[in-house]
């Protein structure tokens, strides 16, 4: 089966992002299926190019690259002109490479295009993958303001799912969403992935820049608004405050708010509230498997209650607790497997004080780690997920 999948975020495990897709399509390979990946060039992916349009290849999975940058710092004028530029090359694309079934990973919502042009264009087996619920968290967020360009997202955004052979949800919250709104019923829920070898396999004298086993919380992906970044710094303050700065909170990434919770660390002399930087993943694994807990905070917002973030599978397949505050379906999945807890997006002192609690009784965190990984091990390896979503794949033609 020939796949062409539109991603505009493709990294391997040398970048500093989510690798779901490098995974799924070099397992979908080592199967036997011909795959071709359209991307674009993500600062904290390690995908570069030197033209405007270039073909790469990682590990059979052939990738086009459209040498359009996309950052998070970047304004929101530039990132949308850097979607639209990847959507309008991408169409071209669709048009003119083989496949029997496209796939459109979104958001952005405007990714579907591709999607919509290889399905009524050249009668493609059009598959949508929902990352986000697209345009709704940029309506809830406030990211979009104009009332036409809202209802211009919708339109948009139902005419993806009616013209999908099959939908792919990051999460039984997005595929709970979908079947209400649009009554849709080919719809599989393929959450984020854990590379259970990479993050399960203990890095023997791990070297985390003087950073001591169980003493830190670690939470890694954008620093900005919309992931709570704040509340992270003021707990930071809230340990200090307590005489607790031995527990730290770490942060690896780059993002909107970074220097600006750099320079109030240092004004408000918060030594316990550190920031990595941009860490490689393979790097990451030996700051995750020696953490106290791992964060995967949000802005309390219901859209947000059905995300599917990586660090959450990642931080299990290494066997550590999450901390996390969204009221959906991860909030019940750690309730239920005992592997973690669910703060108030707006208390830091809860989280400042669950910190405490934890740093003096790691027998509890030992536990729970390792259900934690048993619990990965079993539902959320790599190859499972790329298998199950193969099959929605395969399906398609029947």
């Amino acid at each position: 089966m020939k796949i062409v999948y539109f991603y505009q975020y493709f990294t391997t495990p040398k970048g500093s992002y989510g690798t779901r897709v490098y995974e799924f399509t070099r397992r979908w390979v080592e199967r036997g299926h011909d795959v071709t990946v359209v991307t674009s060039v993500y600062s904290k992916s390690d995908i570069r190019a030197r033209k405007f349009i270039e073909a790469q290849l990682f590990d059979g999975v052939k990738v086009k690259v459209i040498n359009v940058q996309i950052d998070n710092k970047q304004s929101k004028l530039k990132r949308i002109i850097s979607f639209i530029r990847y959507m309008a090359v991408s169409c071209w694309f669709a048009l003119t490479l083989k496949a029997d079934v496209v796939i459109s990973s979104s958001g952005p919502i405007t990714v579907g295009l591709p999607g919509l042009v290889a399905r009524y264009f050249r009668g493609r087996k059009f598959v949508f993958e929902v990352r986000d619920l697209w345009p709704e968290v940029a309506v809830e967020l406030g990211v979009i303001h104009s009332k036409s360009l809202i209802r211009l997202a919708y339109w948009f955004e139902k005419r993806c799912y009616k013209a999908s052979s099959h939908i792919i949800a990051l999460s039984p919250g997005m595929k709970d969403n979908i079947e209400k709104r649009f009554g849709h019923k080919n719809i599989t829920s393929v959450t984020n992935s854990a590379n259970i070898q990479l993050f399960g396999t203990r890095i023997q004298d791990p070297d985390m820049g003087g950073l001591s086993p169980l003493t830190y919380a670690i939470y890694n992906g954008n620093i900005g608004e919309v992931n709570n970044s704040l509340w992270l710094y003021k707990a930071a303050r809230v340990l200090t405050e307590k005489r607790r700065d031995d527990i730290k909170i770490v942060l690896a990434g780059e993002g909107q708010q970074k220097e600006e919770l750099e320079e109030r660390a240092v004004n408000e002399n918060i030594l316990n509230f550190i920031l990595l930087g941009m860490v490689p993943k393979y790097k990451l694994v030996e700051y995750i498997q020696n953490a106290l807990v791992s964060l995967v905070p949000l802005k309390g917002t219901p859209v947000l209650d059905t995300s599917s973030p990586n660090k959450f599978f990642e931080s299990l397949a290494a066997g550590v607790p999450v901390i996390q505050n969204t009221n959906g379906w991860m909030r019940d999945f750690l309730k239920q497997n005992e592997v973690g807890f669910t703060l108030d997006p707006d208390n830091p002192e809860a989280l400042a004080d669950l910190l405490i609690y934890l740093a003096d009784h790691k027998d509890i965190v030992a536990e729970m780690g390792t259900r934690a990984k048993q619990i990965a091990e079993r539902e959320f390896d790599k190859n499972i997920l790329a298998d199950k979503m193969l099959e929605a794949l395969i399906n398609t033609q029947s």
